[in-house]
């Protein structure tokens, strides 16, 4: 593990945050390095090994790695055929959990930063990203415009104040500026605030199996 790291330019396993350790949530929030500090391993690399491993055998954890690079975000995201999407799960925001912040700012994040404080892409090309661009990607032909016909799933938010607030030392903060959103036609939020109702279903593109998803 440690020549690993090395060999990819860490001198530790500080690029490694737990994000859910259910035997101990203590560690929750925490990098590799100040959990086996907590644990009196040591300091050393080693002992961050030592650690992962035990974190391991215990069950495991879920983690946060950082290692992307900005620079390859950007250069990435730029791409036309770039889609914006994040593979952060549902999270209770009272559970002990200390996610990545895309669960609650992803696409917020965007609409702030990349279109419009650095100006990457227009407004109109990052929402196109989020929305008729997966759509059309996975075959979901009555979703990701504004049709007559399609679902009118619909976000209005305020492109000078969409901001995301969550972050890695503070997870669970919902998005600024997002005033109403639909999913099939029903007002889901209202003027910032969740009504209760709750439309949404899942979608099964052509490739879904009943059998596989069974097994």
């Amino acid at each position: 593990m440690v020549e690993k790291a090395a060999g990819q330019g860490f001198t530790d396993f500080s690029f490694v945050q737990i994000a859910s350790y259910s035997p101990d949530p203590n560690f929750n929030g925490k990098r590799l390095p100040e959990i086996t500090m907590m644990t009196k391993k040591g300091d050393t690399a080693e002992a961050q090994a030592e650690q992962a491993i035990d974190i391991l055998q215990r069950g495991g954890a879920q983690v946060v790695v950082h290692k992307m690079s900005e620079e390859d975000v950007e250069r990435i995201f730029q791409q036309p055929f770039t889609m914006v999407a994040a593979d952060g799960g549902v999270i209770d925001i009272n559970s002990d959990a200390s996610p990545h912040p895309r669960s609650f700012g992803n696409n917020a994040r965007v609409l702030r930063l990349y279109a419009r404080e650095k100006r990457l892409v227009s407004l109109e090309e990052a929402v196109r990203k989020m929305t008729s661009l997966p759509a059309q990607t996975f075959g979901l032909w009555d979703r990701g415009l504004l049709r007559p016909g399609f679902a009118a799933d619909i976000v209005i938010f305020d492109e000078e104040t969409i901001s995301d607030r969550a972050t890695f030392q503070r997870p669970k903060q919902y998005a600024e500026g997002i005033d109403y959103v639909l999913v099939s036609g029903q007002v889901v939020i209202d003027k910032g605030q969740h009504t209760g109702a709750r439309p949404g279903r899942i979608l099964r593109g052509r490739g879904f199996s009943s059998t596989r998803a069974s097994t």
